[in-house]
């Protein structure tokens, strides 16, 4: 009976959990380039259940054989295991800022191949998918969080508060002149990115991360004067939500059952 509650108990963590990922999720959907989170539920490893007898095989019991047959095996819950971003391609919003640049997949040559603007943050470069630039006051081009934008060599890129013109390769052409190209990172299996919180993300050891130009079969497309959006499914999201509701309210009912039943086993039983 204890057995039950246990698992009862782990759905409801496990609910409480995705419960948790789904909101985050919605109170992004309005967050550029936000990637909505995925909860991976997983099943405790399945225990193999036998019952065992032992008998005497001597008159004065001095002696007993035990024998043991299997009933089958079971499983003792359930929890989220990880959680894991949805790298698929938001719809593009036009701003007219033409600082503003969104990032437009084309192909990739690996299947969780995803493409990233490369920035650099107080815990060194990394990656993200929010658009959303502007020119800080020494002149150097910034997300919406103050970290700088780099380019192809890793550099912080300086406009000199001069306009420009961005081409379909990521190349900043400006008024003076000069053309710098944006940092297009691609990175092989985007899964392997670390979260590190207001929309950038850093690889981890595991992760492959190359210049999309250099690498063979990656497209992209860059358009200037728009973001790209989240990729939050407003209706699916909310939908989730309340499935994980009402799967954490049947376990709680369960909860609630198994607690009555060993409430009576100790009160009622046990008098007789």
């Amino acid at each position: 009976m204890l057995k039950g509650l246990y698992t009862a108990a782990s759905g409801m963590l496990a609910q409480q959990r995705r419960q948790e990922v789904l909101s985050n999720n919605l109170a992004n959907v309005n967050t550029n380039g936000y990637k909505a989170d995925q909860g991976q539920l997983r099943a405790f490893p399945e225990m193999l259940l036998k019952s065992m007898e032992s008998k005497p095989t001597a008159m004065d019991g001095s002696r007993y054989t035990t024998t043991s047959k299997e009933i089958g095996s079971i499983n003792s819950g359930v929890y989220v295991q990880e959680t894991i971003p949805n790298f698929i391609q938001g719809d593009l919003r036009e701003t007219g800022i033409s600082t503003d640049a969104a990032l437009v997949d084309g192909n990739v040559p690996d299947e969780n191949g995803s493409l990233f603007f490369a920035v650099q943050t107080a815990e060194g470069q990394a990656y993200t998918r929010n658009g959303n630039f502007t020119i800080d006051a020494e002149g150097f081009l910034t997300n919406d969080q103050g970290s700088y934008i780099l380019d192809t060599e890793g550099n912080a890129i300086q406009t000199n508060n001069q306009t420009y013109t961005l081409t379909a390769d990521g190349t900043m052409q400006f008024v003076d002149g000069r053309n710098i190209q944006l940092g297009i990172s691609y990175v092989q299996d985007a899964n392997l990115l670390d979260k590190q919180g207001e929309n950038v993300y850093s690889a981890s050891e595991e992760a492959q991360v190359a210049d999309a130009r250099a690498t063979d079969g990656v497209t992209y497309n860059i358009v200037q004067g728009a973001v790209e959006g989240s990729n939050v499914n407003l209706q699916q999201t909310m939908a989730d939500m309340m499935q994980a509701y009402r799967t954490f309210e049947m376990n709680q009912k369960v909860m609630t059952a198994y607690d009555e039943s060993l409430g009576k086993a100790v009160n009622e039983v046990g008098k007789l």
